[in-house]
Order: structure tokens, then C-alpha cells, then sequence
């Protein structure tokens, strides 16, 4: 056991807040939290219609982690993000790559700088989209993919933590809603899934780092405001090993139907 004072955790804690976040990467926390696998997997659905796509684009493209893990990619190849700070990154990692990243000046946009029918693969991880847009910007015949965080998601953080209720503000949050949508926006359902799996802290600080780094999770989050509750969630991890949050994800595989 690894017995902190209360003015030590408090100095760690502040620390690990400000750790630098850069882009979308959670590799600062690596073995000190983990998740269970989901009943697919983002990347090898993405990866085999990437291979036959010859138009592709990636939505809210974070830095770019996820698109290059798909490289080689179709000549024709955009990224769009919102959040300026990561238009920079997603740039150095994906031009190399052939990639054009579109920084866009709202961080959810209805309308995406494209012209109808541009693309034959639409990627979206964790990002916002709007139904008809994706039918807009599909080719018929074309997919769009898509992994999003349910609502139920932050609700085990924010009971661990005793934060108040956080206010939906996506146009989806489950599966059912998300499925509606984009078939009144004329697409046809190909494959619709949906997982609740735990998430694990092996240390507190590991927590303050998503926490910081995610911060609608808990939108009112510091340290100084939170820290007796942290310090019985460290009193709890060193007396199990863990603590243990439930994970809330959906998956959508939608496809535009062909010209008849």
C-alpha cells in the first residue's frame, strides 16, 4: 500500500490535471487504466471498407491517431476537425499521408464544405454528425461508420465522483435514436450494435488525467473542488486494486441505397 499524506495526493493529483494532453492521445495513462473489449472492433470494420473505398472521409478526425492507423488510404482522402488546437496535429500526422484536413469554424456544423455525392466511405468516431448531411455526402451505394458514446456512459464517474447530472445535448444518445435518424434521412441499416463494459482505474491520478482531458464528462471538475472524493477513490484503489465505471458505446454501419 502506498500510504500518500493528504498534501502529497493533493500535489500529485494537481500534477497529473496538468499533464499535457496532446491531440487525441490517452497514451500517458497506458497500463494505468483499462477497458473490456467491445463486442466489435472500429478499426477492422473501418479497415476492410477503407481498402475498397476510392473517396473517404473522417469526421472529427481528432489528430488524426485513428485515420492513420488505416494508411495506406484512397488518393482521395479528407479529415475535417473542429477543435482548432487539433487542426495543427491532425496536418503534421496526415499530409504526409495524402490527407486533406479541413478545419472547420463551428465544432459541430450541420453543413460540411462539400459538394453532394463526394464520398463513398464517411468515417466517425465519437464525433458529431448530422443525419442528412451523411446522405447528402454519400455516393449511392456508399457507407457510413460509426462509433458513439451513449448516454449512460459518464454516469458511473459522476456517481463515483457525487457530480451532478450532466444535460444530453447530442441529437442521439443511444442506439434506438441514433438508428431513427439516419433512416429518416433515407439510409438503409446494414449493422447496429451496442455495448455497456467496464472501465478500470488502477490509480487515481490516471482518473484526474481522462478527466481533465475529457472535460465534459464532468463539466465542473477541479481538483481543489473534488479532492475529498478523490481521496476516498485513492483509499478504495488501494484497498481493491481498482475501481471499475461503466463504458457506453454504439456502432452503426449505414449504407445509401443504390440508383435503381
Amino acid at each position: 500500500m502506498i500510504n500518500f499524506s493528504a498534501d502529497e495526493l493533493f500535489e500529485f493529483l494537481l500534477q497529473e490535471a496538468e499533464a499535457h494532453f496532446f491531440g487525441w492521445d490517452f497514451s500517458y495513462i497506458a497500463g494505468r487504466e483499462d477497458e473490456a473489449p467491445l463486442r466489435w472492433s472500429y478499426v477492422s470494420e473501418a479497415l476492410l471498407r477503407v481498402r475498397k473505398s476510392r473517396a473517404l472521409l473522417d469526421m472529427d478526425t481528432g489528430g488524426g491517431e485513428m485515420l492513420a492507423r488505416f494508411a495506406p488510404l484512397p488518393a482521395r482522402t479528407y479529415a475535417t476537425e473542429g477543435y482548432i488546437p487539433n487542426v495543427a496535429v491532425a496536418r503534421e500526422r496526415l499530409e504526409p499521408l495524402g490527407v486533406s484536413v479541413v478545419a472547420l469554424e463551428e465544432e459541430e456544423p450541420r453543413r460540411l464544405p462539400f459538394e453532394e455525392h463526394s464520398f463513398d466511405l464517411i468515417l466517425n468516431r465519437h464525433g458529431y454528425y448530422w443525419a442528412p448531411e451523411i446522405e447528402r455526402l454519400l455516393v449511392p451505394g456508399g457507407i457510413f461508420l460509426t462509433q458513439q458514446v451513449g448516454n449512460r456512459n459518464d454516469i458511473g464517474i459522476r456517481e463515483l465522483l457525487g457530480a451532478p447530472e450532466a444535460v444530453a445535448i447530442e441529437a442521439w444518445d443511444d442506439l434506438a435514436k441514433a438508428r431513427q435518424a439516419l433512416q429518416a434521412a433515407g439510409l438503409h441499416i446494414v449493422k447496429a450494435l451496442e455495448d455497456i463494459y467496464p472501465q478500470r482505474f488502477y490509480d487515481v491520478g490516471a482518473l484526474v488525467y481522462q478527466l481533465k482531458a475529457v472535460p465534459w464528462q464532468v463539466p465542473d471538475f477541479r481538483v481543489e473542488t473534488y479532492f475529498e472524493r478523490l481521496k476516498a477513490i485513492h483509499a478504495q484503489i488501494q484497498r481493491d486494486g481498482f475501481v471499475e465505471v461503466p463504458e457506453h458505446r454504439f456502432f452503426i454501419i449505414a449504407s445509401k441505397p443504390p440508383l435503381a
